[in-house]
């Protein structure tokens, strides 16, 4: 079945009619189309570029909960996921034409007893990192996620994982494969051997300094600032009565988050939007991560493209131009103007089907 669509596609603000054949768009007539909208204004499919389909509140979860997940962020209308490290092998549900496309990252490289058990890789030498990098590179879709820093329990504090000349081999054995390489990072200590080592990109992030955002800018390392799972902090602190230190840093970086991601902004950092949904945040929550970016100092058009043709374009995904994959998204009212008008799509559209 051949389709038409006609309304203003963002970020243009001119009205335009897109035919989707075979699940591909065409931006020029084709005869005998059905039209299935007429008004409206038309997004590039959501982005959630730091979620976790695979992992539930209590761990690795199996692959029938892992596809109601990501249904559910589908039908929130996240139609791209940057699956930010899983403990199952989602594979299985890229093959699927009804669930979001999922980049993979594999699984979470980390130390023993520095990470949440059972979900990462946990490497006893960390002379090995290089090699463990390399194989997740060949196991994910061209991007490896490090631990960059947890609880050191003997510390009593958050600290890094990784030395710098590790990381910078480790990094090295990535971008040779082809790969990107992404952090976990809250506190201060682990970004400046991350960054030095050449890393692609910053989960969290709310350790960064005016220097390191100031490196960050100048070299085009991306940040990932999952905005919504950072109010977690203060429970987490809470739950950490004996180690006074950590819980009062981690209250710290909560509470000078916004400032801190308003900074990156400000400074030309590039930003995309990213849950961390899995564990302690639920699945299908983008518009909230979209609203707390606009919320910390991003304009709504800016906070939308972190979520959509910007993250898509980051990703190596086209928007809505001749031959892309017709991935749409679509309001009755301009979400620019209310960022809320995010949470009620009239229509989602995944590969040319309707859902």
């Amino acid at each position: 079945m051949t389709l038409h669509l006609r309304g203003v596609v963002l970020p243009d603000d001119t009205e335009t009619d897109i035919w989707v054949v075979n699940g591909r768009v065409r931006t020029r007539p084709v005869p005998g189309a059905e039209t299935v909208v007429d008004g409206g204004f038309l997004v590039p499919g959501l982005v959630d570029a730091h979620c976790h389909v695979g992992i539930g509140p209590k761990g690795p979860v199996d692959l029938a909960e892992a596809t109601e997940q990501a249904i559910t962020d589908r039908d929130a209308g996240t139609l791209l996921i940057r699956d930010c490290g899983s403990p199952i092998d989602t594979r299985p549900l890229q093959e699927r034409l009804d669930l979001p496309r999922i980049v993979r990252a594999g699984r979470h490289l980390a130390r023993p007893k520095r990470y949440i058990p059972y979900l990462g890789v946990e490497i006893e030498d960390q002379q090995d990192l290089p090699n463990a990098v390399a194989e997740q590179v060949a196991y994910g879709d061209g991007w490896v996620k490090l631990v960059g820093d947890w609880i050191d329990r003997s510390a009593g504090d958050l600290a890094p994982l990784w030395d710098p000349d590790v990381l910078a081999a480790a990094i090295k054995v990535a971008h040779d494969g082809g790969a990107r390489v992404t952090a976990h990072v809250f506190g201060e200590d682990a970004l400046e051997g991350l960054l030095a080592a050449g890393i692609d990109c910053i989960e969290h992030g709310t350790g960064l300094s005016e220097s390191s955002i100031e490196l960050m800018a100048a070299n085009g390392t991306a940040l990932v600032p999952t905005l919504i799972n950072i109010e977690n902090f203060p429970g987490i602190a809470d739950s950490a009565s004996k180690y006074p230190s950590y819980g009062q840093h981690m209250r710290d970086l909560h509470a000078r988050n916004a400032a801190t991601v308003g900074a990156a902004i400000e400074a030309g950092v590039p930003v995309y939007a990213g849950t961390d949904a899995g564990g302690g945040i639920q699945h299908g929550r983008i518009v909230d991560e979209i609203i707390a970016l606009h919320r910390v100092g991003m304009s709504a058009t800016d906070a939308i493209g972190a979520a959509s043709w910007n993250a898509r374009a980051w990703l190596g995904y086209p928007s809505l131009t001749e031959g892309a994959a017709a991935d749409i998204v679509v309001y009755d009212t301009d979400p620019r103007a209310d960022l809320a008008v995010l949470r009620s799509p009239r229509l989602v559209m995944l590969r040319g089907r309707i859902h």
